[in-house]
């Protein structure tokens, strides 16, 4: 497997969510890192490729700042960098009548974001779908818990009402694979029809 790389704009999103706190944490988080990857974080566009290494060390610096005072932090990070940087830069993409929409277009949200690897709907139906996460080294429960986060975010901005998303399957926590679980509501005037039936 190849070593696992991560765009710009993700490491972006994270210091953005730091700066929204208006607490001084993003700099605090900063200090907190190693000399020669503050300088990397620092000077990262958002257009960049940058190795999953280095968005993990500034994932577990921001963990150690956090989360005595806000446990669900991360996945606050991950509705925050959907909503966002992910609907400035990926609007076409987010925006659908509803998510199934979302879910089975040609395109990968989280390809733009990440590689190797891809997330694929491996069941669905109205109102639900199973997503799993393949050919992705994860590394840390805090990438888990950022997709949930994120997922949960998309969901809404495609047009699912009350979305609820469970991460029930962890590569970290000895399953073959990660798994989220998906579920939203759906209005009577929606338009969402069921599915063909999709198994893994």
């Amino acid at each position: 497997m190849s070593v696992p790389m991560a765009k710009g704009a993700a490491l972006h999103a994270t210091l953005e969510y730091l700066d929204a706190r208006g607490d001084g944490s993003r700099s605090r988080v900063l200090s907190a890192l190693g000399d020669g990857e503050r300088v990397q974080v620092e000077r990262v566009a958002p257009t960049d490729e940058v190795p999953y290494g280095l968005l993990v060390s500034l994932w577990n610096a921001a963990d150690a700042e956090l989360r005595a005072t806000t446990p669900a932090w991360m996945e606050e990070a991950g509705g925050f960098s959907i909503a966002a940087r992910g609907a400035q830069m990926y609007g076409g993409i987010l925006r659908k009548n509803n998510p199934h929409e979302f879910l089975t277009q040609s395109v990968s949200l989280f390809q733009l974001f990440y590689h190797p690897g891809d997330m694929r709907v491996v069941d669905e139906g109205v109102g639900r779908a199973v997503l799993r996460l393949d050919d992705f080294d994860a590394a840390t429960p805090l990438f888990c818990r950022r997709q949930t986060g994120g997922l949960t975010a998309a969901l809404a901005i495609a047009g699912g009402d009350e979305p609820v998303v469970r991460h029930v399957r962890c590569a970290l926590e000895g399953d073959a694979f990660c798994e989220w679980e998906l579920r939203w509501k759906v209005p009577r005037t929606s338009g969402e029809l069921s599915p063909s039936p999709r198994t893994a």
